[in-house]
């Protein structure tokens, strides 16, 4: 009954954002923004981050209908749901879900110097 009763916050909004599909890591060391095609987006579009309760949610949203393409559940940070790239502060990598199953992608936003989250 508590979770029908909670409601959604919007907390940021960044208009223009870039999703690049990338490979799963081969080893422990850090996501580097330089290994993937930048001038190659799979997908652009709208973020939003928001919460519900005690979970924020990172959603991928088309900028003109609103669809949602895909988001990540933020549970705690730091954690798996987000990681930071290790050459790039603009960069980060996301565990997202699209309805089926988990995947990861790179997404960066394009305002220079407003890429903290």
């Amino acid at each position: 009954m508590a979770a029908e009763l909670e409601y959604e916050s919007v907390l940021c909004v960044k208009p223009d954002v870039s999703v690049y599909r990338i490979p799963p890591r081969a080893s422990n060391r850090g996501y580097r923004a330089s290994d993937w095609k930048l001038d190659q987006p799979d997908w652009t579009g709208r973020l939003r981050i928001t919460s519900k309760g005690k979970i924020a949610y990172i959603k991928l949203e088309d900028k003109v209908s609103g669809e949602l393409f895909a988001q990540a559940p933020v549970e705690q940070y730091p954690g798996i749901a987000v990681e930071t790239v290790t050459d790039s502060s603009r960069y980060f990598v996301i565990r997202i879900q699209d309805g089926t199953g988990k995947r990861n992608g790179l997404f960066e936003w394009d305002e220079v110097g407003k890429a903290g989250i």
